[in-house]
């Protein structure tokens, strides 16, 4: 496959589940779109009216424990990260997600399951050049100890966290990734959600965690992990603050060039550092990618694909 022109799905695929914080049960179907389309939500509600909204930052009305995107008529779909960093991270441009209900199903926590229905549904080639934003200058964020930065990088999105956590069990742990398909499916997409068993009571009064459960999320207590079957990486809470990222990244609307470093951060510090990314046009530019001459790997087209940027666009992105 040509990897630097836009992608889609050959067909749809369908999974099914729970929402982690709102416990209801709820189905997630992936689809084709077309070229420039990005990714977009579609939910019909029990008045069979349907209701769509893209996945760009601007559709953002929540980041407290997820991402949630909405419109003017509220909220449309909430934790919407983990099939966003699927998609971006297997190397989807173009994609429908029609959900039946008001929280993407978190599976086992993970992208896993989001990874698998992609392969089931194949991707496919368009015709049209991939067009990527290319980060400029640095962008920086803080809020107490916390702080996000996007800055320049040239070999597509390179993605570093540290988390540092009063459990003793989690602790401090970091991890640092350049994005490429091959990468977050070995390193990343297995990355589990996560949680302190101490913070339980608080997110149920709340009204978040209804869903929860060993079968979806990592519980530590102050001593250990309490799940069967123990961690999937040493690091994997680092990993999945990366998943996180990635997925929150993704609302870009387009493939990023540049390095993103955060510290003690989570959903709103990523929103916030990619706002301000997005509000300071002189900080980035459209790209477009050069057709290739030959076939090449998702690997190869990922690697080289800053050589073959050959124009800036204008000030517009959707």
């Amino acid at each position: 496959m040509k990897f630097n022109r836009q992608t889609t799905l050959r067909s749809q695929a369908t999974v099914t589940g729970v929402g982690v914080h709102s416990g209801s049960p709820v189905s997630l179907t992936l689809g084709p779109a077309s070229i420039d389309a990005g990714f977009i939500f579609i939910r019909t509600g029990a008045d069979g009216i349907e209701r769509r909204v893209p996945a760009v930052a601007k559709s953002v009305t929540s980041t407290e424990f997820a991402t949630v995107l909405g419109d003017q008529q509220g909220p449309l779909v909430s934790t919407a990260e983990h099939v966003l960093a699927a998609l971006r991270g297997i190397g989807v441009d173009n994609a429908t997600i029609e959900i039946d209900g008001p929280e993407v199903p978190i599976m086992d926590g993970s992208s896993t399951a989001f990874v698998a229905a992609i392969d089931q549904a194949g991707i496919v080639e368009q015709s049209a050049a991939r067009r990527f934003i290319q980060v400029l200058k640095p962008v920086r964020v803080k809020r107490g100890e916390a702080f996000g930065e996007l800055r320049p990088y040239g070999r597509g999105l390179r993605v570093e966290v540290e988390i540092d956590f009063a459990n003793p069990v989690i602790g401090h742990q970091d991890y640092a990734l350049d994005l490429n398909p091959e990468t977050f499916r070995r390193e990343i997409s297995r990355a589990r959600t996560f949680g302190c068993l101490n913070d339980v009571a608080k997110l149920w009064r709340a009204g978040f965690a209804r869903g929860a459960s060993f079968e979806n999320s990592m519980v530590f207590d102050d001593e250990r992990l309490l799940n069967v079957g123990g961690l999937r990486y040493a690091d994997e809470c680092a990993r999945h603050k990366v998943l996180d990222a990635i997925g929150d990244l993704a609302l870009a609307g387009l493939p990023l060039i540049g390095g993103y470093h955060s510290v003690c951060g989570g959903h709103k510090l990523n929103h916030a550092v990619l706002s301000a990314l997005m509000a300071d046009r002189t900080a980035w530019r459209v790209v477009e990618g050069q057709p290739a001459s030959r076939p090449r790997s998702q690997g190869e087209a990922v690697g080289g694909m800053v050589g073959g940027m050959v124009a800036a666009y204008g000030p517009n992105v959707s």
